[in-house]
């Protein structure tokens, strides 16, 4: 990174490393690999609202769904190294450089519309821009970032932010930091001052919360929207590289706290099926929240630092994204539930607000901004596995196999990370070059017993919850073996129900799968899941010692591990039916309060990770 002049700005804990310094391998490369496959790598070709996007001259939608779009695709392109990817994503750019208003203004430009001149899908451009500069060193990239945000300061004060812009505004932030880093010019901070100010008071939303039950749709606001509070969450932590606050870093925690206490899910994230819904499983996660809170968390952990945050992200990213997906990622679910035990059309549904069609797998279920947004959350999790560190070392944020290159103070170095993991409990580093720096390894906080072995040494225990640093001199190849054992935990959720975890994964039941194409045309079509087996069991375990009652089997991970057929790993716990729990509103009955009694016959019940699956049950009954 060029930076000409940061010293307004707080230095962040750890650097990100720029687009194309992290090379993606194993299970993830292949995860990546089935997305460009899918809807990812061919929207373009047929969807309107991207074939056609305004962005690029066309008559279709010229708002936020071009944008959001490139935002994904251009990490997917460059991580892939995909010809045919870069390709497509260099014609849109030069597209949108080169149909620059003259004034500035970025995108289709409207008179009449109710979005005329709407900045809020300049925000992700911009994000999308950043990306481009750092992938393809296009010398054009700040200059048009600064002419727009020339535009845009005037433009406040004639126009002040609303709407999703007000509600976003740390989307902002973070181009503008990024252009002030390369350019010195201080009225950029001008500017990030004037829409923070101009923005949704998040930390006195979190401050005094007032929707701790599920939201009506008469009481529905942007404030109580799903995807802008997973925005939100990194509001605090942006701005405090300019404020200097330490209570605005720190907000992230107390909003963390609230989501969770009054609607957190098992998977990490929280309800929001399109507004608060309060913690039943049956109550679904709207796609575009998971997206936007692994990258909150991604920014968080680079603002902040801490081993904590990035626990969260890989528990979002290893369950609640790839459940999300058809398996082959040609279709997707608007809402998403932890007991999803059928999916199919019905305007009997659970949800808070959204329609009868939001938790099936299709092109376009319920509203196509998740069609659109979809795309950021695996290419910017991998991108983001790996951070600098000011002491000019490198820092292990989340685990996954692929090989890090970066220049540091002291040399090139060179990290290949080979590993199954989320699937398996061992990590192999080699680190190779670099001269001495500090290595920094996050053990994450359920890896209590963690050991390590550098250099082929006897392996040391570390402390759980935390980045364990190694300095020495790298010079030549090191072999580094750490070992981050997976218990199994149990956690008490919505009416005293057992959810079962080990390692970063939930685990949930395997049901009986049955899809039926409703319409669309394959592969892009829409489809219902009918279950065909039973689903409604409680769990018999104990939950002093839940490793005595959880028995686990390993197999090979192959092409498509995040699948039923395809889960590397599963569980057999005891279980009985419990024939009182049935459906309602078209969606897994309201949780009974556990304990529950069942005569039923006791059998064995085989769990594989949430993230496998497309019907599950994850928060169980306990038998009493």
């Amino acid at each position: 990174m060029n930076k000409k002049n940061d010293r307004k700005l707080a230095r962040q804990a750890f650097d990100p490393l720029p687009l194309g310094a992290i090379e993606p391998a194993g299970w993830l490369r292949n995860q990546l690999r089935i997305q460009a496959g899918g809807l990812s790598g061919h929207l373009d070709e047929f969807w309107s609202d991207i074939k056609d996007s305004g962005w690029i001259g066309g008559g279709a939608e010229g708002w936020e769904r071009g944008p959001y779009w490139l935002d994904g695709v251009i990490p997917l392109a460059v991580l892939l190294d995909d010809a045919a990817l870069r390709e497509k994503v260099v014609r849109w750019m030069d597209y949108i450089l080169t149909h620059q208003s003259e004034d500035g203004w970025l995108g289709p430009v409207k008179s009449q519309e109710a979005q005329a001149n709407d900045p809020w899908p300049c925000f992700v451009a911009l994000k999308a821009m950043m990306q481009y500069d750092e992938a393809f060193a296009d010398e054009r990239i700040v200059p048009a970032m600064l002419k727009f945000l020339r535009r845009l300061d005037p433009l406040l004060d004639e126009k002040p932010l609303s709407d999703w812009a007000m509600f976003r505004w740390m989307d902002l932030l973070i181009p503008i930091y990024w252009v002030y880093e390369r350019t010195g010019e201080d009225w950029l901070l001008n500017l990030a001052s004037k829409a923070k100010l101009q923005g949704y008071d998040w930390q006195a939303h979190f401050a005094d919360f007032r929707h701790k039950k599920r939201v009506r749709g008469e009481d529905a606001r942007f404030e109580t929207h799903v995807v802008n509070n997973a925005m939100s969450l990194k509001g605090g932590a942006v701005w405090s590289r300019q404020s200097n606050d330490v209570t605005d870093r720190d907000d992230v925690y107390l909003a963390i706290e609230i989501l969770d206490t009054y609607h957190g899910q098992v998977t990490g994230v929280f309800s929001g099926d399109e507004h608060y819904a309060g913690k039943s499983p049956s109550q679904g996660t709207e796609l575009c929240a998971v997206a936007e809170y692994m990258y909150s968390l991604e920014m968080l952990v680079a603002i902040v630092g801490d081993a904590a945050l990035a626990d969260r992200l890989e528990q979002i990213a290893f369950n609640a994204l790839p459940a999300t997906f058809k398996p082959d990622m040609w279709a997707h679910q608007y809402d998403q539930q932890a007991n999803q035990a059928v999916c199919r059309i019905d305007d009997d549904r659970p949800f808070a607000t959204n329609g009868g069609d939001a938790n099936i797998f299709g092109l376009e279920p319920n509203f196509g901004c998740c069609t659109a947004n979809m795309h950021q959350a695996w290419p910017k999790f991998t991108s983001n596995l790996w951070m600098r560190s000011p002491d000019g070392g490198l820092v292990a944020v989340a685990y996954a196999p692929c090989t890090v290159s970066a220049g540091l103070d002291s040399g090139a170095a060179r990290v290949t990370v080979d590993t199954e993991y989320p699937f398996r409990d061992t990590i192999t580093l080699t680190v190779e070059g670099g001269g001495t720096f500090p290595l920094r390894l996050r053990i994450p906080a359920w890896a209590a017993g963690a050991e390590i072995s550098v250099g082929g040494g006897a392996p040391a225990g570390v402390d759980a919850g935390g980045f364990h640093c190694i300095e020495r001199d790298w010079s030549g190849s090191t072999t580094i073996e750490l070992r981050l054992p997976m218990r199994t935990r149990v956690e008490r959720r919505y009416h005293d129900s057992v959810a079962l975890l080990r390692g970063p994964l939930v685990y949930s039941l395997k049901i009986g799968e049955f899809w039926k194409q409703v319409k669309g045309e394959t592969p892009h079509a829409d489809w219902e899941v009918y279950p065909t087996t039973q689903w409604n069991y409680g769990l018999a375990l104990d939950e002093a010692d839940p490793d005595a009652s959880v028995s686990y089997e390993t197999r090979p991970i192959g092409d498509c591990p995040f699948s039923p057929d395809g889960a590397p790993v599963q569980a057999v716990v005891k279980g009985r039916l419990v024939p009182e729990w049935v459906m309602q509103h078209n969606a897994a009955g309201d949780l009974p309060q556990s304990p529950v009694a069942s005569d039923q016959p006791e059998v064995d019940l085989t769990l594989i990770p949430y993230g496998c699956t497309n019907l599950r049950v994850t928060e169980f009954p306990r038998i009493g």
